[in-house]
């Protein structure tokens, strides 16, 4: 409640003077609700339970102030709300649910500013598969919801008329491990960053930096156990569109003390794209990631290789099929996806299928939807 307090002190501040700096009458006030309900039925006999049915409804409520020169305040709150059981027929079942806030954030901006503070999403870079910057989500590409937790904190982003921009964010409350994060963060002390995007020729590139205090406590002295271990991290990208889109991301992430092969973490993610022109268009996207732990920065002590294969193909008006494969080169592992999808005017079917190593030793993103062994899942989603 601390953290919402605060960002309602911030949001109006900045609303108090949009109002101030023009007296006239307010152009425009509306009011919006839509929401997303999903159903799912899973299997896999691998696991504790071989069948899992569930849902989840994300209702969103959205409020806007238009005013004159082009400016908007607008307020945007949601909740995930989620149940699910797991049933081992003739044997046992179990049942959970929760309720979570989902997004809650207010903003400001002009053509040319964005002023952003709550909970909400903050994502950059090139990389679609294997993302060497993601730092604050755990999007999986293979999840057709693209679900994620959200920040608790600000983003202020500025356009130059150049295509320049700059990113200046600011996070505070935010107990649990984000984005690729192996320590989480100290709650109780702020952490701050920032980006520039800028245009290179036939492309554009950007350079982004965050630092924060981890929290190595709950290792339960498995390495140093402090709660406050400065941590910088530098992140650089580029992506050009020749005949086919090329694009690389790297990421080196620094603890000040020692934490062994948690000291260093150096991440390095490659990337290309192209769409042959067969039948309705074979989209095809490839990504080669190199990541590492060391002791000291850029050994290459503890290196892992992961390369990434996404096949996309529409048959049809309504009807899309997509492939997606992960070869991990350290463990010798495949893993495979598949899912048809099937759109309507406000509904989506999709039938997944995936056959994974038992013993799943690599995930991108959340994998909120996958799991080790084989199975097929079912999803029915509905949005209003």
């Amino acid at each position: 409640m601390l953290r919402v307090f605060y960002i309602l002190i911030f949001v109006g501040s900045i609303c108090i003077r949009a109002f101030a700096q023009d007296s006239t009458s307010i152009e425009k006030a509306s009011f919006g609700y839509k929401g997303q309900l999903s159903t799912w039925a899973h299997v896999n006999v691998d696991n504790p339970y071989p069948l899992y049915i569930g849902g989840r409804y994300i209702p969103q409520a959205n409020y806007e102030i238009r005013l004159p020169k082009n400016r908007l305040i607008d307020f945007e709150i949601s909740a995930n709300l989620l149940g699910d059981a797991g049933v081992h027929f003739f044997d046992s079942a179990e049942a959970n649910g929760d309720i979570n806030p989902y997004r809650m954030w207010g903003r400001y901006s002009t053509e040319q500013l964005e002023i952003r503070g709550g909970l909400q999403k903050i994502d950059f870079g090139t990389a679609v598969i294997l993302r060497a910057l993601r730092w604050f989500d755990q999007v999986d590409p293979r999840d057709p919801l693209r679900l994620t937790e959200g920040v608790w904190g600000g983003l202020m982003r500025y356009y130059f008329l150049n295509n320049t921009n700059i990113w200046l964010w600011g996070l505070y409350g935010n107990k649990n491990p984000k984005g690729t994060e192996l320590i989480k963060s100290n709650k109780d002390i702020p952490e701050f960053g920032g980006r520039v995007q800028f245009s290179v020729p036939l492309g554009e590139a950007g350079l982004s930096y965050h630092h924060r205090m981890a929290d190595s406590r709950a290792f339960g002295g498995m390495i140093l156990s402090d709660d406050r271990i400065p941590e910088n991290r530098l992140g650089i990208d580029a992506k050009w569109d020749f005949v086919v889109g090329l694009w690389f991301e790297g990421a080196w992430v620094n603890k000040s003390k020692d934490l062994g092969a948690f000291t260093n973490q150096e991440t390095f993610t490659v990337g290309t794209d192209y769409t042959f022109g067969l039948g309705s268009g074979l989209n095809v996207t490839l990504e080669h990631m190199l990541f590492s732990n060391d002791q000291k920065a850029f050994n290459f002590d503890n290196t892992q290789s992961n390369t990434g294969l996404s096949i996309n193909y529409p048959i049809g008006m309504f009807d899309n099929i997509q492939a997606i494969f992960y070869l991990d080169w350290t463990n010798n592992s495949v893993y495979n996806f598949v899912n048809w999808y099937k759109n309507f005017d406000h509904t989506t079917f999709y039938i997944m299928g995936y056959w994974n190593p038992e013993s799943v030793e690599f995930a991108s993103g959340g994998a909120q939807n996958l799991y080790g062994g084989k199975g097929i899942q079912i999803m029915f989603v509905y949005n209003h």
